[in-house]
């Protein structure tokens, strides 16, 4: 239901989405009237006094597991880089998003190493892998890939273009 529900909103246009911390302004917001919540992987990572990338995927699912039960709202999430470089890397953060009670989330194509940004055929076989997780669960996953170009000084247009181009073909 929550799935559904989350994805009606997509479809019905635009809508905003906040981003709690905890499972108070989780509720607080669900109280305010909001439709479906996020997380936000920056904010929790300082709300455990490390920066962006060093939380660790099993906190930020234990993270995911307090929200989803805080509140009967959607609930989709920051998966940065779905925790690892391989594609079963964001194949099995997808999978154990949705068991933590995820109906959405998004990857990135930010490396999180000096390589900063993976090259594009890498980065949409880890979208293809996700999709494939996503697809097979028994509700919808909205699974988004996100283009960290202009973020981490890559300026480029028509890169970022294609990039969400084969994320888009890889099933994003």
């Amino acid at each position: 239901e929550k799935a559904a529900e989350f994805a009606s909103l997509h479809e019905r246009g635009c809508f905003v989405i906040p981003n709690p911390w905890d499972r108070g302004t989780a509720r607080l917001l669900a109280g305010l009237g909001f439709r479906a919540l996020t997380t936000t992987s920056a904010g929790y990572a300082r709300s455990l006094g490390v920066s962006d990338y060093n939380a660790g995927r099993e906190h930020v699912l234990a993270h995911v597991r307090d929200l989803a039960g805080a509140t009967d709202l959607p609930l989709a999430a920051d998966l940065e880089n779905g925790f690892g470089h391989r594609p079963e890397d964001c194949a099995e953060t997808i999978r154990l998003g949705a068991e933590a009670g995820l109906v959405g989330g998004s990857i990135e194509d930010f490396t999180g190493d000096d390589r900063v940004i993976y090259d594009v055929a890498e980065a949409a076989d880890r979208i293809r892998a996700a999709a494939e997780a996503a697809r097979a669960l028994p509700f919808k996953f909205m699974l988004v890939a996100r283009c960290e170009n202009y973020l981490r000084g890559k300026p480029d247009m028509a890169d970022t273009i294609a990039r969400l181009q084969a994320y888009q073909e890889a099933g994003a």
